[in-house]
């Protein structure tokens, strides 16, 4: 007879301040195998994965997940367990979450994003960056080959800005009053974004835009181009993958 595998037992239900049931340990793991939990979102469901961690960490474990909690930007993740050279196949786990490449131009509109956000929160202003559709499509037009065709290369534009937002680093925001119903669609830059992207890899960027934009250019570079395995150590070609290893959040994993 089977027996089901040892979980944690979570800790007795808890009451919020508001009166309402405070999340389960169950909740919590479920909410994080969907996407990410950000602290703005729900400051009850955050405050209960802090005080829950260890439980989830050692949960999710079991399933060859690791959590990961940035208080200071305020999201909570789970992605893949590092393998190691020494880890024989045999005893690897079974991905849970699937590894996707993402194509060259949303590759490229993320790196562009995080080159953004690094420069906004330079500023030490807002901590939201908000973005409109043509403001994505002024910094991404510059990688496109020139077309006559402005509303098709537009509609390729929000293609990619799309999928982003179905990848989760990209939200899109309702209009602010009644007369802006019609203007451009705007955007906030999810800041889980610098999780997929560090700082150290955003320091060399620069260095690879000029390969980058040539490739970019080509009429004949595929949007199907994939870019998920590790990335040269100094500029690269400009078939060379644009994220490094290191980018494996699980968030362009999922559907």
């Amino acid at each position: 007879m089977s027996q089901t595998p040892p979980f944690p037992e979570a800790a007795p239900a808890a009451t919020s301040p508001t009166g309402q049931p405070a999340a389960s340990l169950s909740t919590l793991v479920i909410t994080l195998l969907k996407g990410v939990i950000y602290r703005e979102e729900d400051e009850g469901l955050w405050g209960r994965l802090l005080h829950l961690q260890n439980q989830v960490r050692e949960y999710v474990s079991v399933l060859g997940l690791v959590l990961i909690i940035d208080p200071a930007e305020g999201y909570a993740y789970l992605r893949s367990t590092p393998e190691t050279e020494e880890e024989e196949a045999a005893s690897r786990l079974p991905r849970l979450i699937a590894r996707r490449p993402l194509s060259f131009h949303v590759s490229l509109l993320l790196a562009l994003l995080r080159q953004q956000l690094a420069r906004f929160d330079a500023t030490g202003g807002d901590t939201r960056l908000v973005l409109t559709r043509d403001e994505i499509a002024s910094m991404l037009q510059t990688f496109l080959p020139e077309s006559s065709n402005e509303v098709r290369q537009l509609g390729q534009i929000e293609t990619y800005i799309r999928r982003v937002a179905d990848l989760g680093f990209l939200r899109p925001l309702p209009p602010t009053s009644p007369d802006t119903a019609n203007a451009p669609p705007r955007y906030e830059v999810r800041r889980i974004l610098k999780a997929y992207i560090d700082a150290d890899w955003l320091a060399t960027l620069d260095e690879r835009l000029d390969a980058y934009l040539a490739h970019a250019r080509s009429p004949e570079q595929p949007d199907s181009t994939a870019f998920a395995t590790p990335a040269a150590e100094h500029a690269p070609e400009p078939d060379a993958p644009l994220f490094p290893a290191f980018a494996d959040t699980g968030l362009n994993d999922r559907d």
